[in-house]
């Protein structure tokens, strides 16, 4: 009578225990691979991040030029000074609005394009490129651009207006009209990059769902309400939080194109930084700006990955 044996799959094993001791990645001969590279990245970090983080936290506790070392120290002055000063609030009005814009129309157009340009036809790759050429232009090239587009004088809104027959618009001269043409900037500009991550999401959904709801009869706006819009999730949730963020650090394309005005109308919280910390040399009220800028760009960010992105 022969001896019975269980499966060697279900009995314990020495190399099965070391394997899985080696989930601590200081057991698998990572220990050298960290000591060489994490150290200098925490140097770099902490050099280029951390310490002008604290910087201008310290900075913002004190009324300064930027000449000397900081000596008169306000506290919170800063603070109560920014928040009661009429360019802020406009800058954080101006945010806000490119945010909204941003996400109820640029990723929207974005995505009627993606749905376009995501089928692999004879052609589609010159309107893919035509569409995401904008972002591959410089911000400050961008900015220049559209400034002489609407130039009243010299510009192509002054070309077609006499072309028309029509008194031309000074719309950058406008303070009522120039955010909505900074807007349409952003629009342009910007849309290209989010059509992109667009058009590889939905190169990778499975066809077949697709085609067995044509089989069952779905028209074109249930496939992309019920099948492709719910597939494209992870991918509309990064896009959203790419504008967000983009849309607080707007600096680059808002000087060359308005400078922030005309009167503060097209100030952003950076050109705002920029305008008041650096020409003016109010580097404590600068410094302040900073630190609200940073306190709402990184509440925004993990609340927003923690609430909507938690499972991408």
């Amino acid at each position: 009578m022969t001896e019975l044996s269980l499966p060697t799959t279900i009995l314990p094993s020495k190399r099965g225990a070391r394997v899985a001791k080696s989930g601590n990645p200081l057991a698998r001969g990572r220990l050298p691979v960290l000591l060489l590279f994490l150290p200098p990245a925490i140097l770099l970090f902490t050099i280029f991040v951390i310490l002008p983080m604290g910087e201008a936290a310290w900075y913002s506790l004190y009324h300064w030029n930027g000449y000397g070392s900081p000596q008169q120290f306000i506290g919170l002055r800063n603070f109560q000074v920014l928040f009661n000063n009429a360019a802020f609030t406009q800058a954080l009005w101006n945010n806000g609005l490119i945010i909204l814009v941003s996400i109820l129309i640029q990723i929207p157009l974005a995505i009627w394009l993606a749905m376009m340009l995501a089928h692999r036809i004879a052609g589609v790759v010159v309107f893919r490129l035509i569409f995401f050429l904008p972002y591959v232009l410089a911000d400050v090239a961008a900015g220049l651009i559209w400034r002489f587009v609407y130039d009243g004088d010299y510009g192509l809104f002054a070309a077609v207006s006499g072309f028309l027959g029509v008194s031309t618009p000074y719309v950058l001269a406008d303070r009522h009209l120039a955010i909505y043409a900074v807007l349409a900037v952003i629009v342009w500009k910007y849309f290209g990059f989010h059509m992109m991550l667009f058009i590889a999401g939905l190169q990778s959904i499975d066809k077949s769902v697709i085609e067995a709801a044509e089989i069952d009869g779905a028209t074109g706006w249930q496939k992309f309400r019920h099948i492709t819009l719910p597939l494209l999730g992870s991918t509309v949730r990064l896009s959203i939080f790419f504008a967000v963020i983009g849309s607080l650090q707007l600096f680059d394309m808002i000087m060359p194109l308005t400078g922030g005005g005309p009167s503060n109308s097209t100030q952003t919280m950076v050109t705002f930084l920029y305008t008041y910390g650096v020409t003016r040399m109010q580097v404590g009220l600068g410094s302040a700006v900073g630190v609200v800028l940073f306190v709402i760009c990184v509440t925004l960010a993990f609340g927003y990955k923690r609430i909507f992105m938690r499972n991408d």
